[in-house]
């Protein structure tokens, strides 16, 4: 692809939109003089629709060098006073935001979709709004450009992953009265991140430099950020295209999200069957949470419909997880239906624990004030339970796991080589042939000892905000051994990620693994989380955005700011509103449905796992036990990819037998079987349809449209969705303190699901 800058064109541009950064300077911008050299001036490069190639995509790491531009501009700042300030106000946003939904029935999250579009409106207003000329210069240096806003986009998502120690001091609040100093809790917090963090430095070689490391997720963020700040008729169009879709999903979204809930899971079964029968919603329904698992249920809300991402997903990654769900649908309401696991008297979905009578189960009934078990009112009050459907998708939680940690080493055992061979990853330098990264070779490098230094540093709080009131939730030693298991599975988690947008869970091998390191003691098995599962989680979300910083060019140094920044805003806004939302919406955090507001299905599952695992491992996982399977799944797991490893080998190379074996991804697959068990369904079928549109049928027969327009149409159906959604939290949701109930209707039911299936139990 040539691009030409071409200076009278993007002028043109600018005079007929309200952007910007494409090359239409005035005096009150300057203009760029640097010494004579030539350079690429990024904000002004002229991309016409015939710069844009109609060769189909064949490869998935290709959007990479296809969609997204290798061009840089090194003469752009990147830390600016907008980038600080909007940077810090936009990082405690979103922090609060994303802890709000953590505590929501519906699985939502904050988007960088969502960060970088606020980051846009509010860094352009600024530079319109602010004096230029004298020491004005120095903090409105020109047109609010494309580095500048990446750093504010980086804290801001930084800051807005919620971090997994947030979910257990929340927990430990909830279900054992047990009350973090603020500090203690806040410095715990920020230690968990940062551990990922140092890792994530460390494994940069393997996992941010190379072109196989693209990161489909993020492939709709980066085009969005060069379509805002790239010049052309191309961009121009692409602007006006985003803004157009950003706005018919705002004022579509709200509808089936508050008035008319119905179109959150259409569902002409349940239609039909208005109630009647517990087994249709059991198997069809999907509107309500834990209502059902949806089968033929459509959603309209691209809220739901995003949980899917089937605009971004590649369509093999797609294509492995529709196929995990329709094995989920036979394989969850076999087991239901037959008693597997002694739960046909239990409620169909719930993460909770319950007793005989399929009651709330009293955890601390059992308990001594120390949280540990007394076998004697073990005795009276039994063992807990498990819903079936839990227990099934806990086996495929670990299941997918062992099966990534063997993909990995049997499909790509020769990147492992390449990466970790002769401690090549501890070397700050590398050489790489992908456009991006050589781009990079430009700025000073972060140097591997500050990684190292981080991860000791950080280590050792944790170390120390483990002991609490003359007592230690979590021994040293303990946060030592799990934080380098979880840096060994980060490795292959990782490569998953990067190659496939998808994210294993390791929290339930986490949970059994502790149970048997720590038996009886189910708050150190809650506390193994910090490290044995965050540490692996904020290593793939540090990542990911040293990915982001090299798609846009930004120096290292200040990428590493960024993410600091970060974390120490996100650590405190984080503990800040959890303990606000705790102390508002008890009761309905600790039930085990919830409400439509409110649901603490997330800490619940953390408590569950802790009780049953922790307090009583040996009576509940220990072979022959009622739920050993869950134990032995990781092992069982480690099998999955070896038959179609074997069959591509054998079998004569491109024929339909190999290039099939390869195409299965055994640990997506096996762990959206049990995918499905939470909160709502009603998403699947639609990111289905869409799916195929987009990454087979566009890609393929629309490669043109697809090039410049598919990751566009996503960033903008994302943030226009997570605006609305937003407002609505605060607006009618409750978030504020009070919601607003939309008066009952027939697309809004008083005595049925949302979808007109009967009630959860």
């Amino acid at each position: 692809m040539t691009i030409i800058p071409n200076e009278k064109e993007a002028t043109a541009v600018a005079t007929e939109l309200p952007h910007t950064d494409s090359l239409s300077f005035t005096e009150k911008d300057g203009k760029d003089e640097i010494d004579g050299k030539q350079r690429v001036d990024v904000e002004s490069l002229s991309v016409t629709d015939e710069d844009v190639g109609s060769t189909i995509i064949q490869k998935d790491e290709d959007v990479a060098v296809e969609v997204i531009s290798a061009e840089d501009d090194p003469e752009l700042p990147a830390f600016t006073f907008r980038a600080v300030f909007l940077g810090i106000g936009l990082s405690a946003f979103t922090s609060v935001l994303s802890t709000i939904y953590t505590f929501k029935p519906q699985n939502a999250t904050v988007s960088q979709l969502f960060c970088l579009i606020i980051a846009y409106v509010l860094g352009t207003a600024m530079h319109s709004v602010m004096p230029s000329t004298g020491f004005w210069r120095y903090l409105n240096p020109g047109p609010f450009n494309i580095k500048e806003h990446t750093v504010i986009v980086i804290m801001a998502s930084t800051a807005s992953a919620v971090a997994i120690a947030m979910e257990i001091i929340a927990a430990l609040d909830l279900f054992y009265n047990i009350k973090l100093n603020a500090a203690i809790a806040i410095f715990q917090i920020f230690a968990s991140q940062m551990i990922g963090y140092g890792i994530a430095g460390l494994l940069q070689t393997f996992l941010v430099y190379p072109t196989y490391a693209f990161y489909p997720n993020y492939i709709s963020v980066v085009n969005l950020l060069q379509s805002l700040h790239f010049g052309g008729v191309l961009n121009h169009k692409k602007r006006r295209y985003f803004w157009i879709v950003f706005a018919a999903i705002f004022f579509w979204e709200w509808i089936p999200q508050y008035p008319f809930p119905l179109l959150t899971a259409i569902s002409v079964i349940c239609l039909a069957d208005n109630g009647r029968h517990k087994f249709v919603r059991n198997l069809f329904g999907a509107g309500s949470s834990n209502e059902g698992i949806g089968l033929f249920s459509f959603s309209t809300s691209w809220t739901l419909i995003s949980q899917g991402t089937p605009l971004v997903w590649p369509w093999r990654t797609q294509f492995n997880s529709f196929l995990g769900i329709a094995i989920g649908y036979l394989t969850l309401t076999l087991a239901y239906y037959s008693n597997a696991f002694d739960g046909r008297n239990l409620v169909w979905m719930s993460t909770a624990l319950f007793d005989s009578e399929g009651g709330s189960y009293n955890q601390t009934a059992i308990l001594t004030p120390e949280n540990t078990v007394d076998q004697s009112k073990l005795a009276t009050v039994g063992l807990p339970r498990y819903t079936t459907t839990y227990v099934i998708s806990q086996m495929c939680y670990n299941f997918g796991l062992g099966a990534a940690i063997v993909h990995v080493f049997l499909w790509h055992w020769s990147d492992l080589k390449q990466a970790f061979g002769g401690m090549r990853f501890l070397k700050s330098s590398q050489d790489i042939d992908d456009p991006h990264y050589q781009q990079m070779k430009k700025y000073k490098e972060v140097p591997q000892w500050w990684y190292l230094l981080l991860f000791v540093a950080s280590l050792a709080i944790g170390i120390g905000c483990s002991y609490n009131h003359g007592e230690w939730l979590l021994p040293a030693w303990s946060v030592i051994l799990f934080t380098f298991i979880s840096s060994v599975l980060a490795v292959c988690l990782g490569f998953i990620a990067a190659t496939t947008g998808f994210q294993i869970q390791i929290k339930h091998a986490m949970h059994i693994l502790s149970a048997f390191v720590h038996p009886g003691k189910p708050v150190a098995v809650m506390y193994v989380n910090l490290y044995g599962n965050s540490t692996a989680y904020q290593t793939l979300a540090m990542l990911q955005d040293l990915k982001l910083g090299q798609y846009t060019k930004i120096p290292p140094r200040i990428t590493f700011a960024a993410q600091l920044a970060g974390s120490i805003i996100g650590s405190i806004f984080n503990y800040t509103m959890m303990i606000s939302i705790v102390s508002n919406n008890r009761e309905a955090l600790i039930d085990p449905i919830g409400t439509r507001i409110w649901s603490g299905w997330i800490i619940q599952g953390y408590n569950s796992s802790s009780v049953a695992m922790g307090a009583l491992g040996k009576e509940l996982f220990a072979y022959g036990k009622p739920y050993y399977l869950i134990a032995f799944a990781i092992f069982i797991g480690l099998i999955f990819p070896v038959p179609f490893w074997v069959v591509h080998k054998l079998a004569r190379k491109d024929s339909l037998l190999a290039r099939g074996a390869e195409y299965i991804i055994t640990p997506v697959v096996a762990l959206y079987v049990g995918w499905l068990p939470y909160s709502v369904n009603g998403q699947w079928w639609s990111c289905l349809v869409i799916g195929y549109m987009s990454q087979v049928w566009a890609r393929s027969h629309r490669p043109k449209w697809f090039k410049k327009y598919n990751y566009l149409t996503s960033a903008a159906l994302d943030g226009g969705s997570q605006v609305i959604l937003f407002i609505l939290s605060f607006a009618v949701f409750g978030a504020s303190g009070n919601a607003i109930d939309f008066p009952n209707w027939w697309g809004n039911p008083a005595n049925l699901s949302v979808d007109r299936c009967a009630l959860t139990d």
